[in-house]
């Protein structure tokens, strides 16, 4: 078992997994920004470093900075949580060639699933059902123009580089895709460095459902069942449940077995989800790999009562998995709702500040992942979620008011702050989510998620 884990992130993902890596007997070390020097992850980790200043290319996305502050305090293995360096293979094969083990996938493996035309080639061969669409990148916007006019509209347009509902667009007509496709090709170039482009069909009324895998070095992969992370704005989710509600489980089994067959196509290793679209008919639609551990990883654990953090470096120190497909039991209903500090009336825009009052829930089967106290300055220059609220019940309606009561017990307020709290509430008492009718354009239809008029 690995002995030593540098945390390279921040907020409530590095506390996570300093909790294990003490259940575990393994040595953490906080990697941190001078903004985050008196953090949660800081306070709770057996050891910290300096990575660099505030900002995040100074800090946690400085490469050099993070492989040396784990040479420097005697790391044996780096944990990249999410976001950031999480899914940067050039980073993986860094931590590879400088003798540390990465816990995640291999950079091969990465390089090949983070290129998004790649991953659906991969993925198509193995038999994966796709949306309707270019499987390589486009060369230029006459080709891709030439292309939509084939598929036909409502079409997406999306970076092979993007990810995290980043480097996407939604074109409905001739008119709009020429600006559709330079304004993309522009924000890819800026924002992944990569401006390659693929088309495909967009669902306007799907369902979006995932599943999470686990692939040991031995060729052992099982999955863990699904996720419903349909409720969503700008392609960023805010609530997420398992199992996935009201779908036939011989559509969620054939899901769980087209991952793993995906995963087994890659020579995946590690925790990964596989995201699909399942249209109104029960069709489902393979979109992409995410090569790490999600935010919404707590519900999966909720329901099958396993430590998603302890396979990953379970894993990653080179042990099978100790349990075989058959083995896995999903068990209730799992419900997370992610608290952000966003102004639902300004368009969600970021509202950081002071932490005066911090009051988060407790009571049966309600769990609470966050890096939030009393005190805490929230900071601008980061990801903008505070907490992570998750309960569990043994059917949906329960779960739902758990869930309910749980989000009324929170009290985070102070000077400039505002959260998405009464939102999620209000989402919650929405007849679609309870009738588990909703798709991912419930939140945009609401008067709350339109933006004010000037």
């Amino acid at each position: 078992m690995i002995d030593s884990v540098l945390v390279a992130n921040r907020g409530e993902i590095a506390v996570r997994v300093v909790r294990t890596c003490w259940e575990l007997g393994i040595r953490s070390i906080a990697a941190h920004s001078s903004v985050d020097a008196e953090s949660a992850a800081v306070r709770l980790a057996d050891d910290s470093i300096q990575l660099g200043p505030g900002p995040a290319k100074e800090s946690y996305l400085n490469i050099p900075a993070v492989i040396e502050a784990a040479r420097a305090r005697g790391a044996e293995a780096i944990h990249p949580g999410y976001g950031f360096l999480s899914e940067n293979a050039d980073f993986a094969e860094v931590c590879e060639d400088e003798g540390f083990v990465f816990i995640g996938p291999p950079a091969s493996v990465m390089a090949r699933l983070g290129d998004k035309s790649s991953a659906r080639a991969i993925m198509s061969d193995a038999g994966l059902p796709l949306l309707p669409g270019s499987r390589d990148p486009i060369g230029s916007a006459e080709e891709a123009f030439a292309l939509a006019g084939e598929i036909g509209y409502p079409l997406i347009v999306k970076a092979v580089a993007g990810g995290g509902g980043r480097g996407m667009r939604v074109v409905r007509s001739d008119a709009e895709f020429p600006r559709a496709w330079a304004e993309t090709r522009a924000n890819a170039q800026a924002v992944f460095g990569d401006g390659r482009l693929y088309v495909e069909r967009y669902l306007e009324s799907a369902r979006h459902v995932e599943i999470q895998v686990l692939a040991d070095k031995h060729g052992n992969v099982v999955h863990l069942g699904a996720r419903d992370c349909s409720l969503q704005r700008r392609h960023q989710k805010l609530v997420e449940e398992s199992p996935a509600p009201e779908l036939p489980a011989e559509l969620l089994a054939e899901m769980g077995e087209a991952a793993v067959r995906g995963a087994k196509a890659a020579g995946y290793v590690g925790a990964g989800t596989f995201e699909f679209l399942v249209d109104g008919h029960g069709g489902f639609y393979f979109m992409e790999v995410n090569c790490r551990l999600q935010v919404e990883h707590p519900v999966t654990e909720m329901v099958t009562g396993l430590d998603l953090v302890r396979e990953q470096i379970r894993i990653a120190s080179g042990e099978p998995l100790g349990f075989a497909q058959e083995d896995v039991r999903v068990s209730g209903v799992a419900i997370e709702c992610r608290i952000n500090a966003e102004d639902p009336s300004r368009n969600f825009a970021p509202a950081p500040g002071l932490l005066a009052e911090c009051d988060l829930p407790a009571g049966p089967f309600t769990r609470v992942d966050t890096h939030a106290f009393r005190g805490y300055r929230v900071p601008p220059l980061y990801d903008s979620l505070l907490a992570k609220v998750i309960v569990w019940a043994p059917d949906r309606p329960a779960a739902i008011a758990r869930m309910r009561r749980a989000l009324a017990e929170i009290r985070l307020s102070g000077p400039g702050l505002a959260t998405t709290r009464d939102f999620l509430s209000d989402i919650l008492d929405h007849p679609r989510f309870r009738e588990a009718t909703h798709d991912t354009t419930l939140i945009e239809q609401l008067p709350e998620a339109v933006p004010p008029a000037a």
